[in-house]
């Protein structure tokens, strides 16, 4: 059949089972908001304030719910508002597709109004990108973008479609989705090699990253911490994708990891890491990390292996089936006494956060009631500095894909948008986004589109007046200088919501912690929280920088 290419582009979202995109209009995307309009009954359109927040909203929704995230922008400056959010889906792995207009091709390259090269802006920071100069070609196209953005490891693929191209006829054909790629096991003799290590070790250590909740793989990786009786820890990517409630759970490992993590790294007589890439933040010291023992690397890129961290067994492929296949031929082990030494430590080293003045509220109250009040089951996006440290260490996640965060970029502004799509795509679920208040004055606009469709997301700010992550390393290194981090804002948080048509809340002192979450919880729209906290509450332990992280500092 005969359809223009605004037309065919709404066919080809449909096929891949696309329901919810997130967007902002503009004059080179006039003709695909068209074909929004016509396809309104099939395609819910989410109509961000910022490009920005489109291309953050659709990385949540596909970190939430394992599916594609779609956001679609104009050309130039609507083009390049999406930049950040998709080199932050780059760094993370999250399968997103973006969609931008571009002017007619006759005016390509000549600087005109509200032109940009996004495909050369973009290259470093997608998996693929394209130019569509043939209408013939742009059904195809975007069915590759979709292709590639879900396969292997997994990321963001831009697609720019000139005006002129969005308009003309060409003939159209369905197609049925390509079933997804599989990947091969790896050689036998890499099989024998890991089985050999796991079989004779007597303190391994299980260290899960994003790539466990990427390819499905949590209930393989707890039945093989079962089977090989071992510890477990994981990266800020993959907080969920064991369940934390479990005594084996020691917390994270690194900058930021619990004591009990360091010392089973400092112990431990062989590290198996699946679905990570040894990010500096938990590596440390690069030069001092796990020398002491064997290393197993489960990955489905081998870029990834001896990049940070020199391995002794690379396992390259789907970090699912290679899992599958350790637990068949692996026999039952039992390490009694290293598992009693995991249970002394943590007992010994729990994470207690002192309030900076006495009778303040502490995160860990905040976030350990939150977790109580919603049974351990809600999503919870953040911003990035302390908070987003908190929310990964007192919320207990018990299911994949609960946490959403910037983890390589440690974007800003990320998570108003992030926890916005993250709801739009589970509506059911109870979404609630922790945010520090340098953070939310990055993308505070975005209250005004959950107001406008009456999204229900939580945003809860640990307001302390300061930058609190770079006011902790000042204080740490720099001589207590601190240099424009003391925020000083006269911002009126409540006012501000109200003003955005967000119902708002005040927690001061500890005693409205509890009664303040409850009404939140129990509101029907969206709420945000205003929650004052110490300035000189801080994230510990911490790693300081050159260290090892086999020695977290416990109080500063």
């Amino acid at each position: 059949m005969q359809l223009n290419g605004s037309d065919i582009i709404m066919e080809c979202l449909m096929e891949q089972g696309v329901d919810t995109v997130f967007g902002y209009p503009g004059g080179a995307v006039l003709n695909i908001y068209d074909a929004l309009y016509k396809y309104s009954d099939k395609i819910r359109h989410i109509e961000t304030a910022h490009e920005q927040g489109a291309a953050h909203a659709a990385d949540g929704y596909a970190r939430a719910t394992g599916r594609v995230g779609v956001c679609i922008a104009t050309s130039g400056p609507g083009a390049t508002n999406l930049v950040t959010g998709i080199a932050t889906a780059y760094m993370d792995s999250v399968p997103v597709v973006a969609i931008t207009g571009n002017v007619n091709r006759d005016l390509l390259g000549l600087d005109s109004f509200q032109e940009v090269d996004i495909t050369g802006v973009t290259m470093p920071i997608t998996k693929h990108n394209y130019i569509v100069k043939d209408v013939n070609q742009l059904a195809d196209t975007i069915r590759e973008a979709f292709r590639l953005a879900n396969e292997g490891r997994k990321g963001p693929v831009l697609v720019d479609i000139p005006k002129d191209i969005s308009a003309q006829l060409c003939e159209y054909t369905p197609k049925t989705p390509e079933a997804p790629k599989t990947f091969p096991l790896p050689q036998e003799f890499r099989f024998e090699k890991a089985l050999e290590l796991l079989e004779k070790a007597e303190r391994p250590f299980l260290y899960t990253g994003g790539g466990v909740l990427s390819s499905g793989a949590s209930e393989e990786v707890a039945q093989l911490a079962e089977k090989l009786d071992a510890p477990v820890a994981s990266s800020l990517m993959c907080q969920g994708g064991f369940d934390q409630t479990n005594p084996r759970y020691m917390g994270m490992l690194g900058m930021h990891g619990t004591k009990t993590a360091a010392l089973a790294l400092q112990n431990c007589d062989l590290f198996v890491a699946v679905g990570t890439r040894f990010s500096d933040r938990v590596t440390c010291n690069a030069d001092l990390f796990a020398r002491h023992c064997p290393i197993i690397q489960i990955d489905i890129d081998p870029a990834e292996f001896n990049k940070n961290i020199e391995v002794d067994v690379k396992l390259k492929g789907d970090a699912k089936a290679i899992v599958q296949e350790l637990l068949k031929r692996l026999s039952q082990k039992e390490h009694k006494n290293w598992m009693a030494d995991i249970a002394r430590w943590q007992e010994e080293y729990p994470l207690v956060q002192l309030p900076g003045q006495e009778g303040t509220v502490t995160p860990q109250q905040v976030l350990e009631t939150l977790d109580r009040l919603t049974n351990g089951e809600a999503i919870l996006a953040t911003e990035v500095g302390q908070h987003q440290m908190w929310a990964a260490q007192f919320y207990r996640f018990r299911n994949p894909r609960q946490f959403i965060s910037s983890g390589g970029l440690g974007t800003m502004g990320f998570g108003l948008g992030a926890a916005l799509g993250a709801q739009v795509g589970l509506p059911e679920k109870q979404v609630v986004n922790i945010a520090g208040d340098g953070s939310f004055h990055m993308n505070c606009n975005e209250l005004s589109t959950l107001s406008k469709y009456g999204i229900p997301v939580i945003e809860l700010i640990f307001n302390n007046q300061v930058l609190g992550m770079v006011r902790q390393w000042q204080k740490l290194f720099y001589g207590g200088r601190f240099s424009q981090t003391t925020l000083e804002k006269k911002t009126n948080y409540e006012l501000l919501a109200e003003a955005f048509g967000v119902k708002a809340l005040t927690i001061s002192s500890p005693e409205e912690v509890e009664p303040v979450l409850k009404e939140a919880l129990a509101t029907e729209g969206p709420v945000l929280i205003n929650c004052h906290i110490d300035p000189d509450c801080n994230v510990l332990p911490m790693v300081p920088a050159g260290a090892s992280a086999e020695e977290p500092i416990l109080e500063m």
